[in-house]
């Protein structure tokens, strides 16, 4: 059988202990049974996202929780800040148009991380913003966000701050309620190590009075039910039974494993990603002061057709790393490092670009590659 080894940011690979508790028989949902693993997963993402604020769960990806977000905070006419460097923060300002507020586009260039002096200029420029939308990790250039600086601007002006943790909860540092994040996005199929199914969205009590007063029509997200339902231990809606239930598992790894050292490990990881691929030749794409844990994004020589090289390794030998994506399509190639990845994934992965790079004639020492990530890993 061919090896199937996901170095994607998302999904990520799937540990086979999870993969047993997601095999199990299916429960119904309202039940004390469901209820008691309802309680262990809320308290558990309020560990791992550091709030004491509500965690509403939704049946869905990470976008319908970045959806969720926008309709239940912004109001047709708002302004909203959304910032924009890369695909994901794109998806905020489609968002934000696409349910009528007066959007402000912070445009920033793909490699480059927005400042809290940028978020400050533009909300000292506009007081009576509602929202500022960031990026926590933008997988598609692998550049991480200063949220801490970001959340100290925004604390005391009208303004929400919100956060797409999607890639970046349990992988990067995020400390929601000490850095003033009144919002933050995430789901099961990135840091947690579980499939695609459960988004989930926090509202602080500043977010909740604007939930509360939001006009903008909705229903299946209306975190207002969630939040009836919540207090009731339980979900407006069905939720995604499986990945519940094994995200209680999910949680207790992470909590077993403590998140600083888990953060440790990614950034060993990235280390050793980034020191085998310069090794090869290759430049990393985005600037060092600002790359993210989550992934190493690497520039691929002009002689080098970046979608084939994604899809020999994948269709022949069964590795799959990301593509660049629009303006860097075909450009670089993401090898994430998260979830439940090793050094010896990290290797297999080096291996195989390294075998697929010289299949193409890009020139190089065989195995450059390989040791220059070992040199790092053995320096524990």
């Amino acid at each position: 059988m061919k090896r199937n080894l996901l170095l994607t940011p998302g999904p990520t690979q799937v540990p086979p202990q999870l993969c047993a508790v997601l095999g199990k028989p299916i429960i119904h949902h309202r039940t004390p049974q469901f209820q008691e693993n309802l309680k262990q997963v809320l308290s558990g993402l309020q560990e791992v996202i550091q709030t004491k604020n509500d965690v509403y769960l939704l049946a869905s990806s990470g976008s319908g929780g970045m959806e969720a977000a926008v309709v239940n905070i912004v109001s047709p006419g708002d302004k909203a800040i959304a910032v924009d460097g890369g695909k994901f923060g794109e998806r905020w300002v489609d968002l934000c148009q696409a349910f009528g507020a007066e959007t402000i586009v912070h445009k920033v260039q793909w490699g480059k991380a927005p400042t809290a002096a940028e978020i400050k200029g533009l909300l000292d420029a506009n007081p009576d913003t509602k929202a500022v939308f960031i990026t926590l990790s933008e997988t598609s250039t692998g550049v991480v966000s200063d949220v801490k600086a970001i959340g100290e601007v925004v604390k005391n002006t009208k303004a929400v701050l919100v956060v797409d943790a999607v890639s970046g909860l349990a992988v990067e540092p995020l400390k929601a309620d000490e850095w003033h994040v009144d919002m933050v996005v995430s789901g099961s199929h990135k840091g947690l190590m579980l499939p695609p199914g459960v988004g989930f969205v926090t509202a602080s009590p500043k977010a909740i009075a604007y939930i509360n007063a939001c006009a903008t029509p909705r229903y299946y997200f209306d975190l207002r039910e969630a939040k009836k339902a919540m207090e009731k231990t339980d979900t407006p809606f069905t939720p995604a039974i499986g990945i519940i239930i094994a995200m209680v598992e999910s949680l207790r790894m992470i909590r077993e494993q403590g998140l600083e050292n888990i953060f440790k490990r990614f950034a060993h990881l990235a280390q050793g990603t980034r020191a085998g691929c310069k090794a090869l030749g290759l430049e990393l794409f985005p600037d060092a002061s600002c790359a993210s844990q989550v992934l190493t994004a690497v520039k691929l020589p002009s002689s080098i057709d970046g979608e084939k090289l994604v899809k020999v390794m994948r269709d022949t030998y069964g590795i799959s790393v990301a593509g660049g994506q629009d303006k860097l399509k075909g450009k670089i190639i993401r090898i994430a490092h998260m979830g439940a990845l090793d050094e010896y994934d990290i290797l297999t992965g080096i291996a195989c670009l390294e075998k697929v790079l010289h299949q193409m004639g890009h020139q190089f020492e065989l195995g450059a590659g390989l040791a220059a990530a070992q040199k790092v890993f053995n320096q524990k």
